[in-house]
Protein backbone atom coordinates (compact mmCIF):
# COMPACT_ATOMS: atom_id res chain seq x y z
CA UNK A 1 0.00 0.00 0.00
CA UNK A 2 2.73 2.40 0.86
CA UNK A 3 4.53 1.54 -2.38
CA UNK A 4 1.15 2.92 -3.99
CA UNK A 5 0.86 6.27 -2.22
CA UNK A 6 4.57 6.58 -3.15
CA UNK A 7 3.91 6.61 -7.02
CA UNK A 8 0.26 8.22 -6.51
CA UNK A 9 2.36 11.36 -5.27
CA UNK A 10 5.11 10.88 -7.84
CA UNK A 11 3.36 11.65 -10.87
CA UNK A 12 6.53 12.03 -13.12
CA UNK A 13 6.66 8.19 -11.95
CA UNK A 14 3.21 7.96 -13.41
CA UNK A 15 4.06 9.27 -16.48
CA UNK A 16 7.20 7.02 -17.04
CA UNK A 17 4.88 3.83 -16.55
CA UNK A 18 2.06 4.88 -18.67
CA UNK A 19 4.55 6.05 -21.48
CA UNK A 20 6.43 2.42 -21.04
CA UNK A 21 4.00 0.50 -21.28
CA UNK A 22 1.50 2.03 -23.60
CA UNK A 23 -0.85 3.04 -21.33
CA UNK A 24 -0.20 6.66 -22.26
CA UNK A 25 -1.33 5.70 -26.18
CA UNK A 26 -5.17 5.63 -25.31
CA UNK A 27 -5.12 9.15 -23.06
CA UNK A 28 -6.70 12.05 -25.54
CA UNK A 29 -3.82 14.49 -26.56
CA UNK A 30 -5.03 17.21 -24.18
CA UNK A 31 -5.36 15.11 -21.23
CA UNK A 32 -1.70 13.10 -21.89
CA UNK A 33 0.33 17.28 -22.48
CA UNK A 34 -1.81 18.05 -19.05
CA UNK A 35 -0.57 15.19 -17.29
CA UNK A 36 3.07 15.21 -18.39
CA UNK A 37 3.68 19.28 -18.22
CA UNK A 38 2.51 18.49 -14.39
CA UNK A 39 5.06 15.92 -13.66
CA UNK A 40 7.66 17.64 -15.21
CA UNK A 41 6.94 21.55 -13.97
CA UNK A 42 5.32 20.60 -10.56
CA UNK A 43 2.19 22.85 -12.16
CA UNK A 44 -0.84 22.91 -14.19
CA UNK A 45 -0.65 23.49 -17.75
CA UNK A 46 -2.13 26.88 -18.66
CA UNK A 47 -3.93 26.35 -21.87
CA UNK A 48 -6.08 29.43 -21.83
CA UNK A 49 -3.64 32.20 -21.25
CA UNK A 50 -0.13 30.14 -21.39
CA UNK A 51 2.89 32.64 -20.90
CA UNK A 52 6.53 30.66 -20.78
CA UNK A 53 8.00 28.84 -24.02
CA UNK A 54 6.87 25.41 -22.57
CA UNK A 55 3.51 26.20 -22.52
CA UNK A 56 3.30 27.72 -25.67
CA UNK A 57 5.18 24.76 -27.00
CA UNK A 58 1.77 22.48 -25.47
CA UNK A 59 -0.64 24.95 -27.10
CA UNK A 60 1.14 25.01 -30.56
CA UNK A 61 0.93 21.33 -30.67
CA UNK A 62 -3.02 21.24 -30.20
CA UNK A 63 -3.75 23.94 -31.98
CA UNK A 64 -1.21 25.20 -34.51
CA UNK A 65 -1.79 21.94 -37.30
CA UNK A 66 -0.65 22.83 -40.28
CA UNK A 67 -0.50 19.40 -42.90
CA UNK A 68 2.63 20.79 -44.54
CA UNK A 69 4.48 20.28 -41.22
CA UNK A 70 4.35 16.35 -41.34
CA UNK A 71 6.87 16.61 -44.55
CA UNK A 72 9.03 19.22 -42.92
CA UNK A 73 9.78 17.03 -39.82
CA UNK A 74 10.47 14.19 -42.35
CA UNK A 75 14.22 13.67 -42.25
CA UNK A 76 14.03 12.80 -46.36
CA UNK A 77 11.56 15.07 -47.39
CA UNK A 78 12.83 17.78 -45.71
CA UNK A 79 15.77 18.45 -47.67
CA UNK A 80 13.65 18.68 -50.79
CA UNK A 81 11.98 21.51 -49.59
CA UNK A 82 15.11 23.17 -47.81
CA UNK A 83 16.85 22.92 -50.98
CA UNK A 84 13.89 24.77 -53.30
CA UNK A 85 14.09 27.80 -50.40
CA UNK A 86 18.14 28.33 -49.83
CA UNK A 87 19.47 26.41 -52.35
CA UNK A 88 21.13 22.63 -53.04
CA UNK A 89 24.33 23.50 -51.68
CA UNK A 90 23.59 23.42 -47.60
CA UNK A 91 22.05 19.76 -48.43
CA UNK A 92 24.00 16.92 -46.97
CA UNK A 93 24.33 14.51 -49.54
CA UNK A 94 21.68 11.04 -49.05
CA UNK A 95 23.47 8.25 -49.92
CA UNK A 96 20.70 6.03 -49.77
CA UNK A 97 16.83 5.08 -48.54
CA UNK A 98 15.42 2.22 -47.47
CA UNK A 99 12.27 0.58 -45.88
CA UNK A 100 13.48 -2.01 -44.30
CA UNK A 101 17.02 -2.54 -42.06
CA UNK A 102 17.85 -5.84 -43.86
CA UNK A 103 17.74 -3.96 -47.34
CA UNK A 104 20.65 -1.39 -46.40
CA UNK A 105 23.35 -2.23 -48.69
CA UNK A 106 26.42 -2.03 -46.78
CA UNK A 107 28.78 -3.04 -49.61
CA UNK A 108 27.73 0.26 -51.94
CA UNK A 109 28.54 2.78 -48.80
CA UNK A 110 32.12 4.72 -48.81
CA UNK A 111 34.15 3.61 -45.21
CA UNK A 112 32.39 6.16 -43.45
CA UNK A 113 28.50 7.36 -42.98
CA UNK A 114 25.89 7.93 -41.02
CA UNK A 115 22.32 6.08 -40.75
CA UNK A 116 19.37 7.67 -39.57
CA UNK A 117 15.80 7.20 -39.40
CA UNK A 118 13.58 9.75 -40.91
CA UNK A 119 10.54 9.50 -38.54
CA UNK A 120 12.15 10.24 -34.92
CA UNK A 121 14.87 10.75 -32.81
CA UNK A 122 17.54 8.88 -31.89
CA UNK A 123 17.88 6.19 -34.17
CA UNK A 124 21.18 7.13 -35.51
CA UNK A 125 24.23 5.06 -36.59
CA UNK A 126 27.41 6.76 -37.00
CA UNK A 127 30.46 4.63 -38.88
CA UNK A 128 33.67 6.17 -39.06
CA UNK A 129 35.40 3.22 -39.98
CA UNK A 130 33.06 0.42 -41.92
CA UNK A 131 35.39 -2.47 -41.18
CA UNK A 132 34.65 -1.91 -37.49
CA UNK A 133 31.28 -1.19 -37.42
CA UNK A 134 28.54 -4.33 -35.80
CA UNK A 135 26.28 -4.75 -38.78
CA UNK A 136 24.20 -6.65 -37.31
CA UNK A 137 24.18 -4.57 -34.23
CA UNK A 138 23.11 -1.70 -36.46
CA UNK A 139 20.56 -3.26 -38.27
CA UNK A 140 18.95 -4.28 -34.66
CA UNK A 141 19.06 -0.62 -33.72
CA UNK A 142 17.22 0.44 -36.91
CA UNK A 143 14.62 -2.39 -36.35
CA UNK A 144 13.75 -1.23 -32.99
CA UNK A 145 13.33 2.32 -34.19
CA UNK A 146 11.60 2.34 -37.29
CA UNK A 147 9.05 0.63 -34.73
CA UNK A 148 8.86 3.53 -33.09
CA UNK A 149 6.49 6.58 -33.51
CA UNK A 150 7.93 9.52 -32.02
CA UNK A 151 4.25 11.09 -31.79
CA UNK A 152 3.05 8.93 -29.01
CA UNK A 153 5.99 10.36 -26.44
CA UNK A 154 5.06 13.56 -26.69
CA UNK A 155 2.21 14.18 -29.06
CA UNK A 156 4.46 16.27 -31.47
CA UNK A 157 1.70 15.07 -33.98
CA UNK A 158 3.62 16.06 -37.07
CA UNK A 159 5.37 12.69 -36.97
CA UNK A 160 2.51 10.88 -36.56
CA UNK A 161 2.01 10.55 -40.17
CA UNK A 162 5.65 10.26 -41.21
CA UNK A 163 6.75 7.72 -43.46
CA UNK A 164 9.13 5.43 -41.31
CA UNK A 165 12.59 5.19 -43.44
CA UNK A 166 16.26 4.99 -43.26
CA UNK A 167 18.57 7.04 -45.04
CA UNK A 168 22.31 6.94 -45.44
CA UNK A 169 24.32 10.29 -45.21
CA UNK A 170 27.92 11.46 -46.05
CA UNK A 171 29.71 11.45 -42.81
CA UNK A 172 30.45 14.58 -41.81
CA UNK A 173 33.06 16.20 -39.14
CA UNK A 174 35.05 19.58 -39.20
CA UNK A 175 38.77 19.62 -39.02
CA UNK A 176 39.20 22.56 -36.99
CA UNK A 177 36.73 21.21 -34.22
CA UNK A 178 37.53 17.96 -34.56
CA UNK A 179 33.65 17.32 -33.95
CA UNK A 180 30.22 18.40 -35.49
CA UNK A 181 29.14 21.05 -33.92
CA UNK A 182 25.55 21.78 -34.30
CA UNK A 183 24.34 25.32 -34.79
CA UNK A 184 20.51 25.71 -33.38
CA UNK A 185 18.76 29.10 -33.86
CA UNK A 186 15.31 29.90 -32.20
CA UNK A 187 13.16 31.51 -34.65
CA UNK A 188 9.78 33.33 -34.40
CA UNK A 189 8.26 34.57 -37.54
CA UNK A 190 10.97 34.35 -39.37
CA UNK A 191 13.32 35.91 -36.83
CA UNK A 192 15.72 34.31 -34.93
CA UNK A 193 16.27 35.74 -31.56
CA UNK A 194 18.97 32.71 -29.79
CA UNK A 195 20.21 30.08 -30.39
CA UNK A 196 22.86 27.17 -28.83
CA UNK A 197 25.69 25.06 -30.02
CA UNK A 198 25.83 21.57 -29.08
CA UNK A 199 29.57 20.28 -28.48
CA UNK A 200 31.18 17.11 -27.39
CA UNK A 201 28.18 15.31 -28.36
CA UNK A 202 30.47 12.03 -29.94
CA UNK A 203 33.50 12.42 -27.17
CA UNK A 204 32.81 9.08 -25.01
CA UNK A 205 32.81 9.48 -21.09
CA UNK A 206 30.90 12.76 -21.87
CA UNK A 207 27.57 14.36 -21.24
CA UNK A 208 26.44 16.99 -24.69
CA UNK A 209 26.85 20.04 -24.04
CA UNK A 210 24.55 23.55 -24.65
CA UNK A 211 26.11 26.82 -24.93
CA UNK A 212 22.69 29.35 -25.74
CA UNK A 213 23.76 33.00 -27.35
CA UNK A 214 21.69 35.80 -28.56
CA UNK A 215 21.91 37.58 -32.28
CA UNK A 216 25.12 39.35 -31.17
CA UNK A 217 27.07 36.03 -29.79
CA UNK A 218 26.91 37.02 -26.15
CA UNK A 219 26.64 34.11 -23.98
CA UNK A 220 23.00 33.94 -22.02
CA UNK A 221 23.53 33.09 -18.23
CA UNK A 222 21.00 29.82 -18.09
CA UNK A 223 21.47 26.52 -18.88
CA UNK A 224 18.29 23.64 -20.84
CA UNK A 225 18.62 20.47 -20.75
CA UNK A 226 22.78 19.84 -20.65
CA UNK A 227 25.28 21.93 -18.97
CA UNK A 228 27.72 24.76 -20.29
CA UNK A 229 30.77 23.62 -21.96
CA UNK A 230 34.14 24.37 -19.88
CA UNK A 231 35.27 26.89 -22.78
CA UNK A 232 32.91 28.72 -24.40
CA UNK A 233 32.46 27.68 -27.84
CA UNK A 234 34.41 30.08 -30.59
CA UNK A 235 31.90 32.39 -32.83
CA UNK A 236 31.33 30.11 -36.26
CA UNK A 237 33.07 31.64 -38.84
CA UNK A 238 29.89 31.44 -40.72
CA UNK A 239 27.61 33.13 -38.13
CA UNK A 240 25.56 35.51 -40.21
CA UNK A 241 24.97 33.38 -42.78
CA UNK A 242 23.91 30.72 -41.30
CA UNK A 243 21.25 33.24 -39.15
CA UNK A 244 20.74 34.70 -42.89
CA UNK A 245 19.44 31.19 -43.73
CA UNK A 246 17.63 30.74 -40.10
CA UNK A 247 15.29 33.66 -41.33
CA UNK A 248 14.62 32.37 -44.75
CA UNK A 249 13.67 28.75 -43.82
CA UNK A 250 11.62 29.95 -40.60
CA UNK A 251 9.62 32.47 -42.34
CA UNK A 252 5.73 32.20 -41.75
CA UNK A 253 5.95 29.86 -38.57
CA UNK A 254 5.33 30.96 -34.91
CA UNK A 255 8.30 29.76 -34.11
CA UNK A 256 10.60 26.75 -35.17
CA UNK A 257 14.27 26.01 -34.65
CA UNK A 258 16.11 25.49 -37.34
CA UNK A 259 19.54 23.47 -37.15
CA UNK A 260 22.97 23.93 -39.06
CA UNK A 261 26.33 22.41 -39.32
CA UNK A 262 29.43 24.40 -39.99
CA UNK A 263 31.91 21.84 -41.63
CA UNK A 264 35.81 22.54 -43.18
CA UNK A 265 34.54 26.44 -43.96
CA UNK A 266 31.13 25.19 -45.25
CA UNK A 267 27.45 25.40 -44.10
CA UNK A 268 24.92 22.97 -43.78
CA UNK A 269 21.37 22.17 -43.14
CA UNK A 270 20.57 19.48 -40.49
CA UNK A 271 16.75 20.01 -39.62
CA UNK A 272 13.88 22.13 -38.68
CA UNK A 273 12.00 21.38 -35.29
CA UNK A 274 9.02 21.93 -33.82
CA UNK A 275 9.21 21.24 -30.44
CA UNK A 276 12.33 22.09 -28.89
CA UNK A 277 12.91 19.47 -26.11
CA UNK A 278 9.44 18.58 -26.69
CA UNK A 279 8.22 21.56 -24.61
CA UNK A 280 8.73 19.55 -20.89
CA UNK A 281 12.26 20.90 -20.20
CA UNK A 282 12.56 23.27 -18.01
CA UNK A 283 14.80 26.56 -17.94
CA UNK A 284 17.47 27.46 -15.35
CA UNK A 285 16.81 30.18 -14.02
CA UNK A 286 12.89 29.97 -15.17
CA UNK A 287 12.92 33.21 -16.41
CA UNK A 288 14.24 32.41 -19.31
CA UNK A 289 10.85 30.29 -19.65
CA UNK A 290 9.24 33.24 -20.06
CA UNK A 291 11.54 34.95 -21.98
CA UNK A 292 11.65 32.64 -24.64
CA UNK A 293 7.40 32.69 -24.01
CA UNK A 294 7.36 36.07 -24.90
CA UNK A 295 9.25 35.70 -28.45
CA UNK A 296 5.89 34.06 -29.39
CA UNK A 297 3.23 35.03 -30.95
CA UNK A 298 0.17 32.43 -31.01
CA UNK A 299 -1.56 32.08 -33.91
CA UNK A 300 -5.00 31.55 -35.01
CA UNK A 301 -6.01 27.76 -33.91
CA UNK A 302 -6.49 25.41 -36.67
CA UNK A 303 -7.23 22.43 -34.27
CA UNK A 304 -8.22 19.45 -36.06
Amino acid sequence: MSSVLKLVKNPAKIVYIFDKVGISRLIPDRAYLKMKYRASFGRKLNLKDPKTYNEKLQWLKLYDRCPEYTDIVDKYEVKRIVADIIGEEYIIPTLGAWEKAEDIDFDALPEKFVLKCTHDSGGLVICRDKAELDIEAARKKLKRALKRNFYHLGREWPYKNVKPRIIAEEYMEDEATGELRDYKFFCFDGTPRALFIATERQKAGEEVKFDFFDMDYTHLPFRHGHPNADTIPEKPKNFELMKSLAEKLSAGFPQVRADFYEVNGRVYFGELTFFHHNGFMPFDPEEWDYTFGEWITLPKKTER
